[in-house]
């Protein structure tokens, strides 16, 4: 089930692209930014009361929300450097640039998480790294 739902983020993930593309023309990209934020949280909490996972707020232990807080800060800083790199760039060469993170998340995790290392993982992040710099020169 985990495979569907990495495949639905991509989905979402591209149309968030090519629609924040759209969307930040001619408006400042940290406003932009701003205000796809505030759609997130709407729907964040929503599902959080949907599925009555409102319930867990008081076991979430402080080294949780710690990690939890400071991944939102990164994932702050890295919308509102995506939507400045799309409001001055082309979404062709933005977008490959940014799912460069994912060559980036396995180096972390490998170092990080001291997750194995294959030489599968090395080879995919390889031929990422190669794609990602086709795409971009």
């Amino acid at each position: 089930m985990w495979a569907l739902y990495a495949l639905f983020s991509a989905l979402f993930a591209a149309l968030t692209s090519i629609l924040a593309k759209i969307g930040v023309e001619n408006v400042n990209s940290n406003l932009a930014t701003a205000i796809r934020t505030v759609v997130v949280l709407v729907l964040a909490w929503a599902m959080v009361f949907v599925t009555g996972a409102q319930t867990g707020i008081g076991g979430i232990s402080r080294r949780n929300l710690v990690f939890l807080i400071l991944s939102g800060i990164a994932t702050g800083l890295s919308w509102l450097f995506y939507y400045r790199a799309l409001q001055a760039g082309p979404a062709s060469r933005v977008i490959p640039i940014d799912k460069f993170s994912v060559v980036i998340g396995m180096i972390l995790a490998f170092v990080v998480l001291k997750e194995t290392l294959t030489v599968k993982a090395v080879i995919g992040g390889l031929l990422i790294t190669a794609g990602t710099f086709v795409l971009i020169f």
